[in-house]
């Protein structure tokens, strides 16, 4: 599939349902009647969906041009200081790359983890140490020709800062970020509000990492509610409280020429706000 900006939901809305679709091997084809060309299936509470499935998801994506992400299990935890732990975690991430390569993917998301009981750095250090094994892993499996996205989080408890994310992507050409500017807003109390708020976050993308991966990076979207703990839920495109907005972020990816995979996660209506986010960029002039 060719490099170009795409956008699509994370997960099938109503919307999906009242148009006569009633299976997720059917949202592909949703996606390009909208003009969505990007899908995102989770398996944040298990790998629920079988092999055949997966194949036949795979199969109507590559034949409507859709890029289908994956997410990995929300309880994935390289932080634990159980290695016992750790070794669950390391084989829903090698599972998960097997479905990516059913269903004809490229990016597999994942939260690495939270500090717990320790303190911050020493988890930073333990997840990059763990890193290094499941890389080790999944080139003896011969998937690295995929991409591990790890995920920019919206808690402070949780490992995942942009700069954190970006860090640990300097490992690896397996390691793209998946940069939840969502999740950052909150992080932030409401501080990505303008051009520049996003340009700082890819800017120092672009000074670690360079523009291959920059330029494909993954990028999750949504508003979200946040407290002084950070996030606690997701929004649609009409809320005015809490954002963040679009338009100041499709005016960075244009202004520098970016192809990156846009995931709507609003809540309940991810494929609606999905359209709209393409049509936010394709309006925005820089």
């Amino acid at each position: 599939m060719e490099n170009k900006i795409r956008f699509g939901p994370a997960g099938n809305s109503s919307i999906f349902y009242d148009s006569g679709y009633k299976h997720s091997v059917d949202a592909p084809k949703w996606c390009k009647e909208n003009g969505l060309t990007a899908y995102e299936y989770s398996f944040g509470r298990g790998f629920t969906m079988s092999e055949d499935t997966a194949s036949e998801l795979g199969r109507v994506a590559l034949n409507n041009d859709v890029l289908v992400s994956l997410h990995a299990p929300y309880y994935i935890n390289l932080a634990n200081e159980s290695d016992e732990m750790a070794d669950k975690s390391y084989a829903y991430i090698t599972k998960g790359f097997e479905y990516l390569k059913l269903v004809n993917g490229r990016d597999y998301v994942v939260h690495l983890g939270s500090c717990g009981k320790l303190q911050r750095q020493d988890a930073v250090n333990l997840i990059s140490s763990r890193l290094d094994i499941v890389l080790e892993m999944l080139y003896y499996k011969n998937y690295n020709k995929y991409n591990l996205c790890p995920e920019t989080m919206g808690k402070y408890m949780q490992i995942g800062s942009y700069k954190e994310i970006i860090d640990f992507c300097t490992k690896d050409s397996m390691l793209v970020p998946t940069f939840d500017f969502g999740h950052i807003n909150c992080v932030m109390q409401g501080g990505l509000k303008t051009v520049d708020d996003y340009k700082r976050i890819i800017d120092y993308g672009f000074e670690k990492l360079g523009p291959e991966k920059m330029n494909n990076c993954h990028i999750h979207f949504s508003k979200i509610e946040y407290s002084d703990k950070g996030e606690i839920k997701h929004l649609t495109l009409d809320d005015d409280v809490y954002g963040p907005e679009f338009e100041p972020l499709a005016k960075v990816l244009k202004m520098y020429g970016m192809t990156p995979t846009v995931i709507s996660e609003s809540k309940e209506r991810m494929m609606e706000d999905a359209i709209l986010l393409k049509d936010i960029f394709e309006k925005t002039k820089v």
